[in-house]
């Protein structure tokens, strides 16, 4: 019997690919309409940015070096004109440097050049799962403090204000607001919200909480909600409440430092 993948939905994925090398975008598009994905090609970032403004997009494949506002201006200009599309940038750079300003910009992961089909289609699932992903809970709203997260809605507000948050975000945040006062370790984290073939990449914890405690903190430098735990991960608390004893953490944490 086939297995179901998670991944497949009755709607197909439309994907916008953005590289100057043409050999590239054909080779690619053959290859991802034959599994299935609806392909548009640009061949430069402000084509990219133009064609996101147009129709709607799931996953934006956007590699780094072109000539002009180049992938990395290009992400932050589609991440803040959709931030519910997927971004998944194409690189011959894997530098944790790099990395970090990629995440900083925008992008839900990145994958180095050459690379085999198959691991950019994992890849692609990755991302698509994390866009996609449903809270398959009875609880629709959490609440931490002023923070209050609607579920079904996939919304955040603070005090009242709407916080936007890209889909990775609010994945990451909603994992540890379904866990308040609770240490979960860094491979747990990784493996929860990225997918179960991630794991190591600490440089994207780092960047994402960096993002989020920015959005959400009233002073990033000194967070009240999301508080770092020496060696192990994260954890959430609520500001409003005296520290109690903290519970056991959640296991499979990886032993490296903040």
């Amino acid at each position: 019997m086939r297995k179901t993948d998670p991944t497949e939905h009755s709607e197909p994925v439309s994907v916008l690919l953005v590289d100057d090398d043409s050999f590239m975008r054909h080779a690619l598009r053959v290859s991802l309409s034959a599994r299935g994905y609806v392909v548009d090609e640009a061949e430069n970032g402000e084509e990219g940015i133009q064609a996101i403004t147009q129709r709607p997009i799931d996953l934006v494949l956007l590699d780094v070096n072109m000539p002009g506002i180049g992938g990395v201006g290009a992400c932050e200009a589609i991440r803040a004109l959709r931030p519910n599309t997927g971004i998944l940038m194409l690189t011959v750079r894997d530098g944790e440097e790099f990395i970090v300003a990629a995440l900083e910009a925008g992008a839900d992961d990145y994958i180095t050049k050459p690379f085999r089909f198959g691991e950019l289609v994992a890849r692609m699932r990755a991302v698509e799962r994390r866009i996609r992903s449903e809270a398959p809970s009875a609880v629709e709203i959490l609440r931490t403090g002023q923070l209050e997260m609607d579920l079904k809605r996939r919304t955040l507000k603070k005090a009242g204000r709407e916080v936007r948050l890209s889909p990775t975000e609010f994945n990451l945040l909603a994992y540890l607001m379904r866990r308040p006062g609770v240490p979960v370790g860094h491979t747990k984290l990784l493996r929860a919200v990225w997918g179960p073939e991630y794991g190591r990449e600490l440089e994207y914890l780092r960047t994402y909480f960096k993002m989020l405690r920015k959005k959400i903190e009233d002073d990033p430098a000194n967070p009240q909600y999301i508080v770092t735990e020496p060696w192990l991960g994260y954890r959430l608390q609520d500001p409003s409440r005296p520290r109690a004893h903290t519970p056991e953490p959640e296991k499979d944490a990886l032993e490296d430092p903040e």
